[in-house]
C-alpha cells in the first residue's frame, strides 16, 4: 500500500497545463561584469519562475508593473520592480555566507540551504575530509591514507561505501563488485581545493541517486573557475610534505574558463614502520559557452598512489609488550591504485521554462592491496596475508531534462531522466600470498561485467505553502561473471527494480519549514552473489522515512532536526577478504539528527551535528541482535574565526561513543574524543598557516575490528579487538602564495 500510495500520488499530480502573459526581458551579472548562469528568477506578482542562461539572460511572465526575486547559489539575493516594457539589467553582489543569507527555501534535500555556507566557512584540508562534510558522517583510515576510508552513517558501519552513494561531477565513486568489498569508494583523487559545493543528503528518498543510496548520498562538484592562482607547501611530522598549484586562465569577458590543478603528497605517517606514502593528483577543467543557451564542460583527471602499512594490530600484543601501539604483527601490507577519470557535460536551456543536460564518462581504474587479519590462523608457517586486485574500466552517462510548469495554475517542476553505467573488470583475485612477492593459492579469480540502465521521473508540485514531491525510479542490472579457475564458466543473471519516493514539504513561515519524506531505495550485490544466488535476493530494498524542520528562530541561527527509520531487506554479502558469500537478515534502524549553525559575531561561527542511532537485527533474539560496530551517538562541531583582520582559524572536535562489537554487546569498541586545531596569517599574497591534529595527545583507536586471529608464538587463535591508531598530536605547517 505503501508504493501504491505515493504511485497515485505521482500519476494524479502529473497533469500539465501551461499559461501566457506579458514577458520581460533581462540579464544577471556581478559586480565584475560576469555573467550569472543558472540564477533563479520569480515574478512575486505572477508566481511564476525561470533561470538565466549561460549569457545571464531571462525572459520571464509577468504582470504590467512586478517584483523580481532572484537567488543564485555564490550571490546575494536581489529585489527589484519592474516593467515588461523595459528590459532591465541587475547586478549580483558575492556572497559574504553569513547566517542572514541563508533563507528557508523549500527543497527536496532541507540540509541543502547550509550546504555552501558549511564550505565557504570550513573548507577541507585533506582529501580525508571531504566525507566530513556531511553532517553526522564519520569517517576511519586503516591503511595509512592508501586505502578508502571506513564510513559511519545513521547506525551503518558503511565499511568503504556499501550504503552511500558517492560521486564527484557526476562520475561515481562507488565500485560495485570490487575485490575488496562492495560499494568501495576512493575518493583520494579529490584535491579538496577544487571542491566548490558538496550536495548531501540521508535516507533513499532522491530519485536521481540509485544504487547504494540507503543510508544517504553526497555528491562533489568542483570549481569552474579560479579568480586567484595559489601556491601552496605543507610540511609536518613523520616526514610529512605536500605542494599545490591551483591556476585558472580566463577567456574574454569570462566566457570562457580553465582551471588546472596538481598535488603531491608524501608521508612516513606516525608508525614505527615508515608507511613510504605518496601519492600524485592532477585535474583539469574548461568550461566554455558555445552560445548564450549551451555550455559544453570537459573534465580530467589523474590519480595514483602507493604505500606500506603495519595493518590492524591486536590488543593482546599491545597490552603483553609484544609491540607498541604504533608497531606491526606484520609490517609487509600495503598496495597502490590508480584512477584516470575523463567527463562531458553539455547544459542547454531549449526555452524559458527548460532546460536539457547530457554528460558521459570514463573511468580507467587498477587496484592491488596487501593484506594480512588473522596472522598465523590459517598458515601457520608462512602467514595469512593475502593479495586483492583488479583492473577495471568504468563507462556511464546521463541525460536529463527540467522543464518549470504550471499544473492548475500552481507552479511545478518536472524532471525526468535516464542513464546507464558499465564496468568491466578484468583479473578480479584473492589469493594468498607470501611478503609481497609469492602467491601461495589462489582463492578467487575471474572478470566481471556489469551494467546498471536507470530512469526515474520526478515532479515538484508547489500549491500554496506547500511542495509535493512524488518521483519514481527504475533500475536494470545485467550481472556477468567469468570464473577463470572453473575453466572459465560464465553465469548471467538480470534484475529490475522500481523504487517510489515521496516528498512533503510546508513552509509554515518564513522562519520554519517542515518537512516529511518517504521512500524505498537499494543497494546491489556483488555480482559473484547474484549468480550464486542464481538472481535471487540481490537487490535488498530499503525503506525509509525522515521527519523534521529547518528552523531560524533569529537570522544568526539555523536549526534541522529530524527523526528518521530506516528498514533493509533480507540479502547476501560477499565478503572479498575471504572470497566468500554470507547471509545477512533484516535489520532495522531509527534514531535522530540535529544540526545547529550560529554566527556569533560577523567573524565568529559555530556549528554543531549530533546523532543517535538504534541499530538492531530482526532475525535475532533479544540481547543477540546488535549490529556489530554500529555507531549509537556521535557528535562533531567547532568554532571558527574567518577573516579577523588578518587572522583566520577554528578548534574543532568529534565525539564516536563506545559501540557494540559483536551481537550480543558483551565486546564493544572503544570510542573516542579527539580536538584539532588549525591557525592562518595573512600578509599580502601570503597566508601561513598551522595544523595540529589530537591537540590533547588522547590514544585513541581509529578503526576497531573483532577478529579471530593468532600470532606466531600462540597455540591456539583468539577472538578480540584489532585495531589501527589514531594519530598522536602532530602538527604541520603550510605556506601559501596568491597571485
Amino acid at each position: 500500500m505503501f508504493k501504491n500510495l505515493i504511485t497515485y500520488l505521482f500519476l494524479f499530480t502529473c497533469f500539465m497545463v501551461a499559461a501566457q502573459e506579458e514577458k520581460l526581458m533581462g540579464v544577471i551579472t556581478d559586480n565584475q561584469g560576469n555573467s550569472v548562469a543558472e540564477a533563479h528568477v520569480y515574478a512575486l506578482n505572477q508566481q511564476t519562475s525561470t533561470k538565466t542562461n549561460f549569457k545571464g539572460e531571462f525572459s520571464i511572465k509577468v504582470e504590467s508593473t512586478d517584483t523580481l526575486y532572484v537567488q543564485s547559489e555564490r550571490f546575494t539575493d536581489a529585489k527589484i520592480v519592474v516593467n515588461p516594457s523595459k528590459k532591465v539589467s541587475i547586478t549580483l553582489l558575492q556572497k559574504n555566507y553569513t547566517l542572514d543569507e541563508v533563507i528557508l527555501t523549500q527543497k527536496e534535500n532541507p540540509l541543502e540551504v547550509i550546504s555552501g555556507y558549511d564550505v565557504a566557512i570550513n573548507p577541507v584540508k585533506s582529501s580525508q575530509e571531504v566525507l566530513r562534510l556531511v553532517p553526522g558522517l564519520f569517517i576511519a583510515q586503516h591503511a595509512g591514507g592508501g586505502k578508502a576510508e571506513q564510513i559511519f552513517l545513521r547506525g551503518f558501519d558503511i565499511d568503504h561505501g556499501t550504503d552511500i552513494a558517492l560521486d564527484v561531477d557526476g562520475i561515481p565513486v562507488n565500485m560495485v563488485s570490487h575485490a575488496h568489498g562492495q560499494g568501495y569508494s576512493d575518493l583520494h583523487f579529490v584535491i579538496p581545493e577544487t571542491i566548490q559545493n558538496i550536495d548531501f543528503g540521508k535516507g533513499p528518498h532522491k530519485a536521481d541517486r540509485g544504487n547504494f543510496a540507503t543510508a544517504g548520498y553526497a555528491s562533489m562538484n568542483t570549481i569552474d573557475q579560479v579568480y586567484t592562482n595559489t601556491f601552496k607547501q605543507e610540511i609536518g611530522e613523520f616526514n610529512t610534505f605536500r605542494t599545490l598549484g591551483l591556476f585558472g586562465i580566463n577567456g574574454e569577458k569570462s566566457e570562457s574558463h580553465t582551471v588546472l590543478s596538481a598535488e603531491y603528497l608524501s608521508s612516513n605517517g606516525a608508525f614505527e614502520s615508515p608507511q613510504n606514502f605518496n601519492r600524485v593528483n592532477v585535474f583539469g577543467k574548461f568550461t566554455i559557452p558555445l552560445s548564450a543557451s549551451d555550455q559544453l564542460t570537459l573534465t580530467s583527471s589523474y590519480f595514483s598512489s602507493e604505500w606500506d602499512a603495519s595493518g590492524q594490530i591486536p590488543v593482546r600484543a599491545v597490552q603483553d609488550g609484544t609491540i607498541s601501539r604504533f608497531g606491526a604483527i606484520d609490517d609487509t601490507e600495503g598496495g597502490e591504485t590508480s584512477r584516470f577519470n575523463t567527463s562531458i557535460q553539455y547544459r542547454t536551456f531549449l526555452a524559458d521554462d527548460s532546460m536539457l543536460k547530457a554528460s558521459a564518462y570514463y573511468s580507467a581504474y587498477e587496484f592491488g592491496l596487501y593484506s594480512n587479519f588473522t596472522f598465523f590462523l590459517n598458515n601457520p608457517e608462512v602467514g595469512d596475508q593475502i593479495f586483492q586486485q583488479e583492473n577495471r574500466n568504468l563507462f556511464g552517462g546521463k541525460l536529463s531534462w527540467q522543464k518549470d510548469l504550471l499544473i492548475l495554475d500552481v507552479d511545478a517542476e518536472f524532471t525526468a531522466g535516464i542513464g546507464v553505467r558499465s564496468d568491466y573488470v578484468e583479473d578480479s583475485e584473492l589469493s594468498e600470498t607470501i611478503n609481497r612477492t609469492t602467491i601461495n593459492l589462489r582463492r578467487s579469480l575471474g572478470d566481471i561485467r556489469e551494467t546498471n540502465s536507470f530512469s526515474y521521473v520526478k515532479l515538484a508540485y508547489k500549491p500554496s505553502k506547500f511542495t509535493i514531491t512524488p518521483s519514481l525510479r527504475l533500475d536494470y542490472f545485467s550481472n556477468t561473471y567469468t570464473n577463470a579457475l572453473e575453466d572459465n564458466i560464465t553465469a548471467t543473471q538480470q534484475k529490475a527494480m522500481l523504487n517510489p519516493k515521496l516528498s512533503i514539504g510546508y513552509a509554515a513561515n518564513p522562519q520554519t519549514d517542515l518537512f516529511l519524506k518517504a521512500g524505498t531505495g537499494f543497494h546491489s550485490n556483488d555480482t559473484r552473489v547474484v549468480v550464486a544466488q542464481s538472481g535471487q535476493t540481490i537487490l535488498p530494498r530499503a525503506y525509509g522515512v525522515d521527519a523534521g524542520l529547518n528552523l531560524k528562530p533569529t537570522p544568526k541561527l539555523f536549526i534541522n532536526s529530524t527523526l528518521w527509520y530506516l528498514g533493509l531487506d533480507q540479502e547476501f554479502v560477499y565478503v572479498g577478504d575471504e572470497g566468500v558469500v554470507e547471509p545477512s537478515g533484516r535489520t532495522r534502524r531509527f534514531g535522530a539528527d540535529l544540526t545547529t549553525r550560529y554566527q556569533l559575531s560577523e567573524v565568529l561561527f559555530l556549528d554543531s551535528d549530533f546523532t543517535y542511532s538504534h541499530a538492531r537485527s530482526l532475525e535475532a533474539e533479544d540481547g543477540e541482535d546488535y549490529i556489530p560496530l554500529a555507531p549509537q551517538f556521535a557528535a562533531s562541531g567547532g568554532l571558527t574565526l574567518k577573516a579577523f583582520k588578518n587572522f583566520s582559524g577554528s578548534i574543532r572536535s568529534r565525539l564516536l561513543t563506545d559501540r557494540p562489537a559483536d551481537e550480543s554487546n558483551t565486546i564493544k569498541a572503544d570510542g573516542y574524543f579527539i580536538t584539532d586545531f588549525t591557525a592562518n596569517y595573512t600578509w599580502k599574497r601570503f597566508e601561513l598557516g598551522v595544523i595540529v591534529e589530537n591537540i590533547f595527545d588522547r590514544e585513541w583507536n581509529e578503526a576497531q575490528f573483532l577478529t579471530n586471529s593468532r600470532l606466531q608464538n600462540e597455540a591456539v587463535a583468539v577472538e578480540e579487538i584489532h585495531f589501527t591508531p589514531g594519530n598522536p598530536i602532530n602538527v604541520r605547517t603550510r605556506l601559501t602564495y596568491t597571485f
